[in-house]
């Protein structure tokens, strides 16, 4: 442990001792975690994983532990817990170093839910500033159906760092929603991990609107048959910065998974996008295609774009493509030509972009929502 990773560490380290002591299988599950957290420490950018994120603003901040009230965990579900989320992601491992409460959710086998499951994580800044570590763990049963709505929100500047698992029987349809609206001085790093099982029907849309600094893994693992939609949106302006990075597994064949991410860039706001798609040996009969489409409106914003590939297969069809671009110069002429003034047309053109993500959004309330949120931002800015 160099002596930089130490020093972060220290004041983890007696926050963590302070923990109430838990049943021994989850005192040991912390224990190893925590190890995991002290021996790399918080990500630099000489990480290639962080190499356009820096951290160090959570690095070299006091923040006080706020711990979830403690909760009972079935043995059912206990199988699941801190076996999904990658173990030597950083911020996986201080989450569960800090792991107390537990939301979750199980949804039994051949069961149909009318309404969706939601689940609300507000925080408001406090003497400190405060960190909450929310932990979530979603078990689906095979041919059930469920929507989830995952919902992040907060006042002041705080550190949410969130861990959420799924788990998805043979069969199941998942349809999956994480809204990030958190306060614009607040930072938020979180994981998704979902294992899915044959012929599951998969679908998770990130929306990525607040912040300061925002970080969100999403990792999926798909088995034979199984077909997964990964979308996602990210607004940011000022000096937002947001992160995105996903991992599609095929690790069976006859996969199918369709990836489309759009962001929306104003200011000195700065955004990233790193998309991997793995098909594995075995994964024959894979199709997968990954879009990332970026509108710029500042020549002050940064986006940073990689699509990755990784196929050991040979019978796939796998594309993916990345693009960069500015307002359409003959849209905003039309529109300014039938009396729309320039604001106001920008403002129609920007919210159109992100429109093909909100229209994909299945739960009415939330995509109405949604909708009236965007369109007051982009007024609010003069877009």
């Amino acid at each position: 442990m160099t002596t930089g990773v130490s020093e972060q560490v220290a004041e983890w380290l007696i926050d963590f001792s302070a923990q109430e002591d838990a049943e021994p299988w989850l005192q040991e599950i912390r224990t190893e975690a925590f190890f995991r957290f002290s021996e790399q420490g918080f990500p630099t950018t000489h990480n290639e994983e962080w190499r356009f994120t820096n951290v160090a603003p959570i690095a070299r901040t006091n923040f006080r532990n706020i711990l979830s009230p403690a909760t009972d965990i079935p043995l059912a579900v206990r199988k699941y817990l801190a076996k999904l989320a990658p173990a030597d992601h950083p911020f996986v491992a201080l989450n569960t170093a800090f792991l107390n409460g537990v939301t979750v959710h199980q949804v039994p086998a051949g069961a149909v839910l009318d309404q969706p499951i939601e689940i609300n994580y507000h925080v408001d800044e406090q003497a400190g500033p405060p960190v909450v570590h929310p932990r979530t763990l979603i078990v689906v049963g095979a041919n059930a159906q469920c929507r989830i709505v995952e919902s992040y929100s907060g006042k002041g500047r705080y550190f949410t760092n969130a861990v959420t698992e799924i788990v998805a029987g043979e069969g199941a349809v998942v349809d999956h929603y994480k809204v990030q609206r958190e306060d614009t001085s607040a930072f938020h790093v979180a994981t998704l991990a979902a294992q899915l099982g044959r012929s599951t029907s998969f679908s998770t849309h990130n929306i990525s609107l607040g912040g300061a600094l925002v970080r969100n893994d999403i990792n999926v693992v798909l088995a034979e048959g199984t077909e997964a939609i990964v979308n996602g949106l990210y607004i940011v302006n000022g000096t937002q910065h947001v992160d995105n990075h996903t991992s599609i597994d095929h690790a069976k064949p006859h996969g199918t998974s369709h990836e489309l991410y759009k962001g929306i860039l104003d200011d000195k706001s700065s955004a990233v996008f790193n998309g991997r798609i793995i098909v594995r040996k075995d994964a024959q009969k894979t199709d997968s295609k990954q879009t990332n489409k970026n509108l710029v409106l500042s020549d002050d914003a940064v986006i940073d774009t990689k699509p990755e590939l990784q196929i050991l297969a040979d019978d796939v069809r796998c594309t993916h493509g990345a693009t960069i671009g500015q307002l359409d110069a003959e849209s905003m002429f039309y529109l300014q030509s039938r009396g729309i003034g320039k604001q106001q047309a920008r403002s129609l053109l920007t919210y159109a972009f992100a429109q093909d993500i909100i229209d994909r959004i299945q739960v009415p309330a939330l995509r109405e929502q949604l909708e009236k949120f965007l369109f007051e931002k982009f007024h609010e800015h003069s877009y």
